[in-house]
């Protein structure tokens, strides 16, 4: 029988390993989980004597030398999001198998764009500043809709994709901007491609590229400056990826709406102005953060490492190294 260690604290434990996936880890493992105390020295212990180490958010960073000689765990099982910061590339290279939980958070995000489109799309928090107020029907403004509207997005990632899903029945003309993503993989997806001041003419945008120093500051002031009125931005993917600063100029200014899950920096430094802002939906960098999604993460990756022990097969979690330079 395998050995999985399970290198989170009870607490995180808890959040990400639901009932599945802990009856996979008592019948198919001789599992020992971690304690409330969780340093490097802990992890480096608990990885000298599994064949897989499952991990998420808290745990230390996993050093090389855990790999030294051929010693340490053959799969790492990411119940989280990017496995960047917690372990260096070399470890693929060492021939180490490596899962990552992000697609399954990217579903999360997905319905949170879809979620953010449909409420500003529906003026929703205008008409709920209204009643609140005292007030009744509105006759300055009307909301709109989504369906059979072109939806721009930045970027194919696991988040776009899953917007991507959640999009179909509304029948939007979807145009993708990433230099990356080619005419088939475009096809397969039933989307097309577009440059970049194209794909933010489209009603819609939202964001979905990773923090890399070519998409810091993609989204520039000029180019804000000629997204049409009334369009509809969404950022859930990195705040540095657009001019946060004129992005708020013009939705203060009424001529644009945003729904804004990250920002440059976290936590933000906003003003009344902002905060007051009817046409602006704000929240602290939640977009993936669901009880579902989280209790989700353990048994999804361990599927993948299930699959990868007894066949050898790539599922969905797993990391590819030739991916590692442009992954989130």
């Amino acid at each position: 029988m395998s050995r999985i260690a399970v290198a989170m604290t009870p607490q995180r434990a808890a959040d990400v390993c639901g009932p599945d996936a802990r009856r996979l880890i008592e019948t198919r493992y001789e599992a020992v989980w971690a304690g409330d105390r969780l340093s490097a020295d802990d992890v480096a212990a608990l990885a000298a004597e599994c064949d897989v180490l499952l991990t998420s958010w808290g745990t230390p960073h996993l050093d090389a030398s855990i790999w030294a000689d051929g010693r340490g765990p053959k799969v790492v099982a990411h119940a989280a999001g990017s496995v960047k910061r917690l372990l260096d590339r070399e470890v693929l290279d060492q021939g180490v198998a490596v899962f990552s939980a992000a697609g399954r958070i990217a579903w999360s995000v997905g319905e949170y764009c879809l979620a953010a489109m449909l409420t500003l799309a529906r003026r929703l928090p205008r008409f709920d500043a209204a009643v609140r107020g005292g007030g009744w029907k509105q006759t300055g403004f009307r909301g709109g809709e989504l369906a059979g509207r072109p939806v721009g997005i930045l970027g194919a990632s696991s988040t776009a994709r899953a917007l991507i899903t959640l999009l179909r029945p509304f029948g939007c003309d979807v145009v993708v901007y990433d230099p990356y993503l080619g005419e088939e993989r475009a096809a397969a997806l039933g989307v097309r491609t577009a440059g970049l001041e194209e794909t933010l003419r489209c009603p819609f945008v939202s964001l979905h590229v990773p923090d890399l120093p070519e998409t810091r500051g993609l989204v520039s002031r000029a180019l804000i400056e000629q997204v049409p009125d009334h369009t509809i931005v969404v950022n859930s993917s990195r705040g540095p990826a657009i001019d946060q600063v004129a992005l708020l100029e013009h939705v203060l200014a009424g001529r644009l709406l945003a729904a804004l899950d990250v920002f440059d920096p976290e936590p933000p430094v906003l003003d009344a102005a902002v905060l007051g802002c009817p046409d602006l939906l704000l929240s602290p960098h939640i977009a993936g953060d669901t009880v579902d999604g989280h209790l989700a993460l353990a048994g999804y990756v361990l599927a993948d490492v299930a699959d990868w022990l007894d066949k050898g097969a790539r599922g969905p979690s797993f990391v590819d190294p030739a991916a590692w330079p442009t992954a989130a």
